[in-house]
């Protein structure tokens, strides 16, 4: 993590994919604010290159926000990507224009000359496609610069100082509409700034335990487990870094998928022989959702009851100094986001959320500098079988965001069945990995039928499945009319209580993955 690139954000929605394509090129990157990216900030980096993302603003408006000065006297590689590069010419001396030249969507660049930017990508001459959102433009150069590609709304679509290593792109290399995007991200950080590329996850591997026991030192660490990814992949490399110094406590809901907690406890007993504390709740949590139907409610009451859960079991152990989490990058980011402020959003399922004021705990959180899929790499390079790592997402409150109305033991057994029919046969039909996250949801509703000859009046079960690459967004997955009638079939004749099933069509937007 010597090598290490600062991207600073001006609020672009897409500016996680900045950081994803440079660390993919094996470089280590942080995103940061601009408003924090001071001086001192910087110093204390020490970046081999900085990338100023894109952002919602216009540079020409007097509280637009700016890069600090000292960006552009550090002596590093600057790349600025759509407002990033109206930022950098504006600051410079140079003049950028609003709302003349809108260009939204797929437009092309002509490279009239060749810069390092481009080494082994593109050549002067070549007409190339890319990925366009802005209606502001560069009207005007800095001294230094020159113009290397142009569009049809943008005279300066990219730009190069060469002495001072200086680029612009009015385009956005890093989403995936732009093809070369990648490739010229790659020439920034590895032509352009000499990184070597070298960061791995083994290499974080090493560096993660070393981190966790400077930090930790002879103390006990009590881990949260969920049987999730994060925290499972958490919880084995703080093991190797700490020992018996760790113990992990998981705690059943009641609201697990199929044969869950088995698996976990064996994993983590057996296999890696990890202390650890299996409380079986269910009663509890199940008492506490009586009556409860609101998902706010649900997912409030349910954190509310693993606080209390955890801290018994915590206390019984007689206490420890450290609470480990699975945090991952996107909650780090979030948490300072652009405009400074908290995320919106609270993951039980990642952040015990209070439970470091009430038992006055220090944080490790051994994965905050990683994205999910780098987590799940991570897992892999850890030894972690694949069919924990490679598992779908599940939501922190369990089945109980997926049970519609009332929460009960019997309503969650069924539900509990005809997700696993609907897992088993996606995983016959080798379709698991092509699925960002496949689920079943039971509904308030009961509907007639016939079965045997006799009439019924049983529930209803939805069936979900989604492509995705991220989670922001998402696609229907397009099953074939013969899978999901024998889906159908085994849930009707295999789950008792149920006699109709039905398929959600609905993308993200303007739907969400999960239904509560």
């Amino acid at each position: 993590m010597s090598e290490r690139i600062l991207i600073i954000d001006f609020g672009s929605q897409v500016t996680q994919l900045i950081a994803r394509r440079v660390r993919e090129a094996g470089v280590y990157c942080e995103i940061v604010p601009f408003n924090r990216a001071d001086r001192a900030h910087l110093q204390q980096f020490d970046p081999k290159a900085i990338i100023l993302s894109g952002g919602p603003a216009s540079v020409t408006e007097a509280d637009a926000p700016r890069a600090d000065p000292a960006v552009f006297t550090q002596g590093v590689p600057v790349l600025g990507i759509c407002y990033g590069q109206q930022t950098m010419v504006a600051q410079l001396g140079g003049t950028v224009e609003a709302g003349f030249a809108r260009e939204f969507g797929r437009a092309y660049v002509e490279v009239t000359d060749d810069c390092a930017l481009f080494h082994g990508v593109w050549r002067k001459g070549s007409r190339e496609p890319v990925w366009m959102s802005h209606g502001d433009r560069v009207t005007a150069l800095p001294p230094g610069f020159r113009a290397v590609g142009i569009s049809e709304g943008a005279p300066y679509a990219v730009i190069a100082d060469d002495a001072r290593r200086f680029y612009g792109v009015q385009f956005h290399p890093e989403v995936t509409h732009t093809p070369h995007g990648a490739a010229l991200l790659r020439n920034f950080t590895h032509h352009v700034a000499g990184c070597s590329g070298d960061w791995t996850m083994s290499a974080f591997r090493d560096h993660a335990i070393a981190a966790v026991r400077e930090q930790v030192g002879s103390a006990r660490v009590i881990c949260g487990l969920s049987g999730g990814v994060d925290s499972s992949v958490a919880a084995v490399l703080l093991h190797e870094a700490l020992g018996d110094q760790l113990t992990c406590i998981f705690v059943d809901t009641g609201l697990l998928r199929e044969g869950e907690a088995d698996e976990v406890v064996s994993l983590f007993r057996g296999h890696y022989n990890i202390p650890l504390v299996h409380r079986d709740a269910s009663g509890v949590f199940l008492g506490k959702l009586a009556g409860v139907t609101d998902p706010e409610a649900k997912r409030k009451t349910i954190g509310a009851t693993f606080i209390d859960i955890f801290e018994e079991e915590a206390k019984a152990l007689g206490g420890a100094d450290f609470l480990a989490q699975g945090t991952l990058y996107p909650d780090v980011i979030e948490s300072v986001s652009f405009h400074g402020g908290p995320s919106v959003t609270i993951k039980s399922h990642h952040n015990v959320g209070g439970l470091p004021e009430r038992m006055r705990l220090k944080l490790v959180e051994p994965l905050r500098a990683l994205f999910k899929d780098e987590v799940r790499a991570l897992g892999r390079t850890l030894g972690l079988p694949e069919s924990l790592v490679g598992r779908h997402p599940f939501p922190g409150p369990g089945l109980a965001v997926r049970i519609l109305g009332d929460v009960t033991a019997e309503r969650c057994a069924l539900l509990r069945r005809a997700d696993a029919i609907f897992i088993e046969e996606i995983r016959l039909n080798g379709l698991y990995d092509a699925i960002w996250q496949a689920f079943a949801v039971l509904l308030p509703v009961r509907t007639v039928g016939v079965m045997g000859d006799a009439r019924t009046y049983d529930a209803v079960v939805a069936l979900r499945a989604v492509t995705s690459t991220d989670g922001m967004t998402a696609e229907t997955f397009a099953f074939d009319h013969a899978f999901l009638a024998r889906v159908a079939n085994r849930i009707v004749n295999e789950v008792k209580g149920v006699n109709r099933v039905v398929y959600d069509l609905t993308s993200k937007p303007p739907g969400t993955i999960e239904w509560e």
